[in-house]
């Protein structure tokens, strides 16, 4: 009882973390991160969906996926993890902290990645790629490191492609400073 109290806690400081760095830094300026969470900031950049949404829509696959070969325990800490960070980010009421375009890419991509980080040792993920990189390492001589960095130069192409290269490279010094 006292391991899934100290798990949850985790997950919870996670996603607190992770909303805080989307809303508090890269929504107000449409800036993007790696992984599922950069697919679904640049679907909402460029269709104007909802992010709570996308955040469940785009990870959905990925968990999927990841029941046929994770634990149940996992899958359901993750889906708890995800459907809590689409609601923080759709309804905690979060303030642009900045406008600098450094500070942002920077402290955007640390409370992200620091909310990733917390909810991983919390047994869960809010950012379904790392399930993905987990399938294919199973198959393929690449690491986990490597998928997720090939998806994420995709994910950099199409950003520079249908929004700007400035965008791009934020988003990638974002992705670096959340995988820190």
């Amino acid at each position: 009882m006292k391991q899934q109290l100290r798990s949850l806690f985790y997950i919870l400081i996670g996603i607190l973390s992770a909303s805080f760095g989307l809303k508090g830094f890269l929504l107000p300026k449409g800036f993007l991160d790696g992984g599922a969470m950069g697919i679904a900031l640049l679907i909402r950049e460029v269709s104007g969906l909802n992010i709570g949404l996308l955040i469940v829509l785009v990870n959905l696959p990925f968990v999927l996926l990841g029941a046929k070969i994770l634990s149940k325990t996992f899958i359901v800490k993750t889906v708890f993890a995800i459907a809590g960070l689409s609601l923080a980010v759709t309804f905690m009421p979060y303030s642009q902290v900045t406008d600098d375009n450094l500070l942002i890419a920077v402290f955007g991509g640390f409370f992200l990645g620091a909310g990733i980080g917390l909810s991983i040792r919390g047994g869960s993920v809010i950012d379904g790629t790392e399930v993905l990189a987990l399938y294919f390492t199973r198959t393929s001589p690449f690491s986990i490191g490597d998928i997720i960095a090939i998806l994420n130069i995709i994910i950099f192409s199409f950003a520079a492609l249908l929004l700007e290269i400035e965008i791009a490279l934020y988003a990638m010094l974002t992705y670096m400073s959340a995988s820190r």
